[in-house]
């Protein structure tokens, strides 16, 4: 089932969707309706997405169907815009965190669907604990009991997406800062980022060559208390992804929420991404698969 359904992975990113806002159509749509659309007719572009989703939460629940699960409902369900961040794919070490969620405190979520295996989970999870002290595991229902086994004794907690596609925390994250350090932090922030911390918590930028300026950066940045650099990152990060646009933002439809808030939108786009929404499939000319 999973094989047959690869296409839709390919859908729901930021690339496929800025190209059907600009230009009404993409070879990846098209071919998802021919696939799984029986009678597109008079069927607007918002419905079209509406359709595809829900197949998708029957029969193939992907990366991106837990992600926007997790944006909609803690970010927009429990917290809000206004006071907590979210991020995905993070480089960290030698892992990449699926969604992070940063408010009063930091969560860096390892999503494992039905269609993952856990080979690589204990990397990641010693991954994230070196930039975040709060790391919860999110899967599906069948896979619960051999993760409560896996993560039994750890720090780690366990989200359960159920079959009725509500998340169920299953085990508490718990804070764990053993393994938190000034270098992962740094790798992860950008230039303009370390240097905020550094005034912040310095006064100052070292004064150096730009070939050695980073390293310079870097031997000031580890003299911050660890305590104290931390919640300088998490500040930061929490810069990133602010959604300017909050009223336009409320009205993009459930299915896309996750694909558009990483996505850097602003008013223009809102606008031109309702437009085709509303807009009639048929009344996009030209757009005919060729995969």
């Amino acid at each position: 089932m999973g094989s047959n359904n690869l296409i839709l992975n390919r859908l729901f990113t930021r690339q496929v969707i800025n190209n059907l806002v600009k230009h009404n159509c993409h070879d990846v749509y098209a071919a998802v309706i021919e696939k799984y659309i029986a009678n597109m007719d008079n069927y607007s572009n918002r419905e079209i997405f509406r359709d595809i989703y829900k197949y998708m939460s029957e029969n193939y629940r992907n990366e991106y169907f837990y992600q926007n699960t997790l944006l909609n409902k803690l970010l927009l369900g429990r917290h809000s815009l206004k006071t907590t961040t979210a991020l995905s794919q993070v480089p960290i070490e030698r892992s990449k965190a699926d969604f992070i969620l940063i408010n009063g405190k930091a969560v860096a979520y390892e999503i494992k669907t039905e269609l993952d295996t856990f080979d690589r989970l204990q990397t990641q999870i010693s991954d994230y604990y070196k930039a975040f002290n709060h790391v919860c595991v999110v899967t599906c229902q069948d896979n619960y009991a051999k993760l409560s086994d896996m993560l039994k004794d750890t720090t780690v907690g366990i989200c359960v997406l159920s079959k009725s596609n509500t998340l169920q925390f299953k085990k508490e994250a718990t804070e764990n800062n053993e393994y938190l350090n000034h270098s992962t932090f740094f790798k992860i922030l950008r230039k303009y980022e370390f240097e905020n911390v550094l005034l912040e918590s310095v006064g100052s930028l070292p004064e150096a060559t730009p070939v050695f300026y980073y390293d310079e950066c870097y031997k000031l940045f580890k003299t911050i208390p660890l305590e104290q650099v931390y919640k300088l990152f998490l500040i930061e990060l929490k810069k990133r992804n602010t959604i300017l646009d909050r009223s336009y933002f409320k009205n993009v439809p459930y299915e896309l929420k996750s694909v558009i808030y990483f996505s850097d939108y602003f008013e223009m786009n809102y606008e031109k991404l309702v437009a085709f929404l509303n807009k009639s499939y048929r009344e996009a000319t030209g757009c005919i698969s060729h995969m």
